[in-house]
């Protein structure tokens, strides 16, 4: 089928990730800077007017109700449109690693098919329905990279230079629960201000969450010792698996077999962002 558009979901890295305290319905705060990044999946959309959603898979094999679907039947339900979508998938960003690769799929699909249904939401109105998908589909819905807090509800516009990452990642996958629920999780790191960030964007803090990771995945320590052995300080970004570090070179080193290892830059605006209507 002809796509009617071809839109693009950029994964992102957190450039660090503290955690600073809990809720007492169990929810974390957090600080952490959302920094968006040229790895991103390709999604494909053709208009319905049967009313039906279907998927087709370009790339990977996506599980049977993955996010792009529920975010595509949860916008058509909120909106009350009889028309429907055919979404095309070609998978590149990793699951499991802190890349927000699904999160992403869903944000776009919001974007893409509220042009192609013509429903005139809002950026406010697409992230209401997108929190119920995913903690993180309010991020790229935001469209900026972001200075993230409270539960991730809170979000500011930042800016970060122009700058390239070598990002890794390694087979295993790591579960979020797991990690959040974990007694060792450091949940009491002092809070951050932006002028510290601001001053050194690419060495502030720590990831909270990354001791916790190690002692789950030796995967994760593989992959940072790997960063280390070619002269870098790698960090992992959200809840893993992923890491990455800050890259000055052409040359890719060649990762370990069964690895996903690529150079990545940076991106100041989402692809899509003045997709939806209003204001953030």
């Amino acid at each position: 089928m002809k796509a009617l558009y071809e839109v693009a979901a950029p994964a992102k890295l957190n450039l660090f990730l503290h955690i600073t305290g809990r809720r007492a319905d169990g929810y974390h705060l957090l600080q952490s800077v959302f920094m968006l990044i040229d790895w991103h999946d390709t999604l494909h959309f053709e208009l319905r007017e049967d009313g039906l959603l279907s998927r087709e898979d370009l790339g990977p094999a996506l599980p049977p109700d993955d996010l792009t679907l529920r975010a595509a039947r949860a916008l058509q339900q909120a909106s009350g449109t009889p028309l429907g979508a055919h979404i095309g998938v070609l998978k590149r960003v990793p699951a499991q690693a802190g890349m927000g690769g699904g999160s992403s799929d869903a944000a776009s699909c919001l974007l893409a098919l509220n042009r192609l249904w013509g429903l005139n939401l809002s950026v406010r109105q697409l992230s209401a329905i997108g929190l119920t998908l995913g903690a993180d589909v309010p991020f790229f819905l935001f469209g900026r990279n972001a200075w993230v807090e409270g539960i991730g509800e809170s979000m500011q516009p930042v800016d970060i230079p122009p700058a390239r990452f070598l990002v890794v990642k390694p087979p295993q996958g790591l579960e979020t629960a797991k990690i959040f629920g974990s007694p060792s999780l450091k949940r009491d790191s002092d809070t951050a201000i932006l002028t510290g960030f601001a001053a050194h964007p690419f060495y502030f803090g720590r990831n909270d969450l990354q001791d916790v990771a190690q002692g789950l995945s030796t995967d994760v320590a593989d992959a940072l010792s790997w960063l280390s052995a070619h002269g870098k300080n790698g960090r992992m970004t959200g809840s893993g698996s992923a890491v990455f570090a800050l890259w000055d070179s052409d040359h890719q080193p060649v990762a370990p077999q069964g690895w996903q290892a690529r150079i990545c830059g940076n991106m100041e605006v989402h692809p899509l962002a003045g997709w939806a209507s209003g204001d953030n």
